[in-house]
């Protein structure tokens, strides 16, 4: 996770909090954290960067939609993230 981008942790966030979400719909969720728009050109090169570092799954859902999942391995990133990340902030002071 280390070699990710701020956004691409951020696609691998939004991707494990939706249910096989097609592209529009991540750049939904983000244009709404952004509070700016995601242009195309932005989103779906690091969706393909996620898909071959092995962290995302790319389905079909037809002929002009793909839908995107976590894999294992991105699972697993997210979690060894929030470990480390809990090492540094406690959220309870």
């Amino acid at each position: 996770m280390y070699d990710l981008t701020g956004f691409q942790r951020d696609l691998l966030y939004v991707i494990a909090g939706l249910d096989e979400p097609h592209g529009l719909a991540i750049k939904d969720e983000l244009e709404e954290y952004y509070e700016s728009e995601i242009h195309h050109g932005r989103l779906y090169p690091n969706l393909d960067t996620l898909v071959d570092k092995g962290l995302v799954e790319k389905g079909e859902v037809d002929q002009r939609t793909n839908s995107y999942t976590l894999t294992r391995r991105g699972r697993r990133e997210i979690a060894a993230r929030r470990n480390w990340e809990s090492d540094y902030i406690d959220i309870n002071t």
